[in-house]
C-alpha cells in the first residue's frame, strides 16, 4: 500500500494492475517513451504549473479529450482532415494511444525531447491536404485551424476539471491558455488564445464556421464502445461520454444537433463526479507524472500536495 496522506492507498495488487494497464495504453506500437529522461531537464511547461497539476488525472483527461475533438470536428476542416488522412475509425485505440502519448510528452517530458516529437508531427501534418465534403480546401498545418484546435484542448481539459474536481479561479483558467504557449507556437499555432478572454472572443468568432456531420456521431459512437479505459471503469465510460457533450456551450450541441440524449442522469452525473475526485488522488509509480517527478528529483506524489 503506498504511503502518502496526500493519495488514495491502494493495496499493492491493485496498484501494480492499473499501473500496468497506464502503462500499456501509453505504449504506442511497441515504443515506449521514458519521462525519467534526460535527468534534470526541465519540460515546456514547469512542474509548479496548473498544467502538471490537470494532467495527471486520467479520467478529467478522458473527458476533456472527447469535448475538445467535438469542438475540433465542429470546424469542418479539422473534422474531414482528421477523418480522411487518421486511423481513427478503423484503429481508434492505436489512434487515443498516440494522441494520450503526445499530450503527455507535451506536459511532462523533457524539453529536448517533447521539441523532437512536435517537431515529427508537423512535418507529418504538412502532407494532409484535402477538400471538405462542402469543397473547402484544407491544410493540417494551416495556422488558423492549428489555433483553433490548440484552444479547444485548452478548453476542454479546463472545463472538465473545474466542472467535476473542484473550481478553479479566473487567475488558474488564465494560466492554463498562457502555460500552453510554448507548445503552441512549436505546432504553429501562434495565435492560439493565451487567457480566457481570448478564448472567449475565439469562440465567438468562430460561431458561423460551426457545423453539424453524421461524422460527429459517429465519432460518440466509437468513443462509447472503444477499450481505452480499465476494465473496471467499463460501465463508466458512457457516462464519461455524456459528460463531455455537456460540457459543450449550449449553442454549439445546438450547432451540432446534439439533442438531450446526451445529458447526464443524475446518478450518472455522482458517478462522474467521484471518479474525476479518486482520479485526482490516485498516484501511479509509471504514469508519466511521477516518472516526470523523479526525473527533476521531485518526491512522487509533488503533484499530489496541495499547493501552498
Amino acid at each position: 500500500m503506498l504511503g502518502f496522506p496526500h493519495v488514495i492507498p491502494l493495496p499493492a495488487p491493485v496498484h501494480d494492475r492499473l499501473d500496468a494497464v497506464t502503462a500499456g495504453f501509453l505504449t504506442d506500437a511497441g515504443v515506449t517513451f521514458d519521462f525519467t529522461m534526460p535527468q534534470g531537464e526541465p519540460a515546456l511547461v514547469s512542474a509548479d504549473s496548473m498544467s502538471w497539476r490537470i494532467f495527471k488525472n486520467q479520467v478529467a483527461l478522458f473527458i476533456g479529450g472527447v469535448t475538445a475533438v467535438l469542438l475540433e470536428m465542429a470546424e469542418p476542416k479539422v473534422r474531414d482532415g482528421v477523418w480522411q488522412h487518421s486511423s481513427f475509425r478503423t484503429q481508434p485505440l492505436k489512434r487515443l494511444q498516440r494522441t494520450g502519448l503526445a499530450a503527455m510528452v507535451t506536459v511532462y517530458g523533457a524539453r529536448s525531447r517533447a521539441e523532437a516529437m512536435i517537431a515529427g508531427v508537423v512535418k507529418a501534418h504538412d502532407h494532409v491536404t484535402g477538400v471538405t465534403s462542402e469543397g473547402e480546401d484544407y491544410h493540417a498545418n494551416d495556422p488558423v485551424l492549428l489555433d483553433w484546435v490548440q484552444a479547444t484542448a485548452g478548453f476542454g481539459f479546463m472545463e472538465v476539471y473545474h466542472a467535476y474536481v473542484r473550481p478553479l479561479s479566473q487567475a488558474e483558467r488564465d494560466s492554463l491558455f498562457f502555460e500552453a504557449g510554448p507548445a503552441a507556437r512549436l505546432y504553429g499555432a501562434a495565435g492560439a488564445p493565451t487567457s480566457q478572454l481570448e478564448w472567449d472572443a475565439l469562440l465567438d468568432a468562430m460561431k458561423d464556421r460551426l457545423a453539424p456531420s453524421p461524422i460527429i456521431f459517429e465519432f460518440l459512437d466509437i468513443m462509447k464502445r472503444v477499450d481505452a479505459l480499465p476494465q473496471i471503469a467499463n460501465p463508466l465510460q458512457v457516462a464519461l461520454v455524456k459528460a463531455a457533450v455537456e460540457l459543450l456551450p449550449d449553442w454549439v450541441k445546438t450547432r451540432l444537433s446534439i439533442g438531450p440524449h446526451y445529458r447526464l442522469s443524475r446518478r450518472e452525473r455522482l458517478a462522474v463526479t467521484l471518479a474525476a475526485k479518486a482520479a485526482d488522488r490516485l498516484l501511479l509509480k509509471s504514469s508519466p507524472p511521477v516518472q516526470a517527478c523523479r526525473r527533476l528529483g521531485l518526491p512522487d506524489d509533488y503533484l499530489y500536495r496541495k499547493p501552498h
